[in-house]
């Protein structure tokens, strides 16, 4: 989004809504630095610091915004004062758009771009892991998530070291930032006893697209969505999908179509399966899959849309 801003010839500064209290920071902030305008990403963490701001502003649905923070009636009544305020409002989803349309209000589709690194080392990649790389056929199954409950990266363990127990040749990848300090220490003594399962370290961008790259599929277990970057980028990446059903997964994958969702842990196994002795189908799927990333979140027109939505803020 940054690189989208700067292109179209605009300076633009990333700021961490946790850093900040209220209101009133927000307004020193922008008052000081002489800001003409500002884009919020989450309704309700983001969005109510800008709520009375003396810059029109734009706001991101985040996800967890439309998806969890509206059930709870304090936080709806200040999301939905904060849209009247927007001049403008975007949906990663068409399923997200009709759930905040439903709430309150709108709008449009994000945009992905992938940058594998040419020079990434697989082999150090599967070494530094703990995965043995003497197996023949390996499948190494990548999870990316931030560590925290909502993205319930314990919910495949127990069934995948089971799987692993009788299929040496497939491992689980668990990679991402150490969000929730506490819930992470479960994590890490639920997968010291769960062979088959590895806690891998958070890594650069450009490293873990050339690690997705060379996986056989990325996996989505997350409670719930707005929308997931990483099933995204795997679509971009050409790498099949396996996502938990959920609305937020099941507005970007259809089933055996550009992707699989499974219900439960043992459908997970079952689906797995059946895409590692089905070639063709993996074909298939990553085929359309890259065709739906084409049509709905290519980069190029998400830059035109967004250098649109920041001259509304003029």
């Amino acid at each position: 989004m940054k690189n989208h801003l700067h292109a179209a010839g605009h300076i633009c500064v990333l700021k961490d809504a946790f850093m900040y209290e209220s209101q009133t920071e927000i307004a020193s902030l922008t008052s000081t630095d002489k800001f003409d305008g500002a884009l919020a990403i989450h309704l309700y963490k983001g969005g109510r610091l800008l709520q009375g701001s003396r810059i029109p502003f734009g706001i991101i649905f985040g996800g967890t915004d439309v998806n969890e923070d509206v059930k709870c009636e304090e936080k709806h009544r200040v999301m939905g004062a904060v849209l009247e305020e927007a001049r403008f409002a975007v949906a990663f989803t068409v399923k997200m758009k009709e759930l905040a349309a439903a709430e309150w209000v709108c709008l449009h589709d994000d945009g992905i771009k992938t940058t594998p690194k040419e020079t990434f080392d697989w082999y150090r990649f599967l070494q530094n892991a703990g995965i043995p790389t003497d197996t023949g056929s390996l499948h190494v199954f990548l999870l990316i998530c931030g560590l925290r409950r909502v993205k319930d990266p314990l919910y495949l363990v127990d069934v995948f070291s089971d799987w692993h127990r009788k299929e040496p040749s497939v491992h689980l990848g668990i990679i991402g930032p150490a969000v929730d300090p506490l819930f992470t220490s479960e994590v890490k003594e639920k997968i010291k006893r769960a062979p088959g399962v590895h806690l891998l370290q958070e890594m650069p961008q450009d490293d873990l697209h050339a690690a997705m790259k060379r996986c056989f599929a990325v996996v989505n277990s997350s409670i719930s969505e707005g929308m997931s970057a990483a099933i995204l980028e795997a679509m971009d990446l050409n790498i099949p999908v396996l996502a938990r059903n959920i609305p937020g997964n099941a507005a970007i994958i259809k089933h055996k179509e550009t992707g699989l969702l499974f219900s439960n842990p043992q459908e997970f196994v079952v689906l797995s399966k059946s895409l590692m002795n089905d070639p063709i189908m993996e074909k298939e799927i990553v085929t359309r899959a890259k065709d739906y990333m084409k049509k709905h979140h290519s980069w190029e027109s998400e830059r035109k849309a967004y250098e649109n939505l920041v001259l509304r803020l003029q």
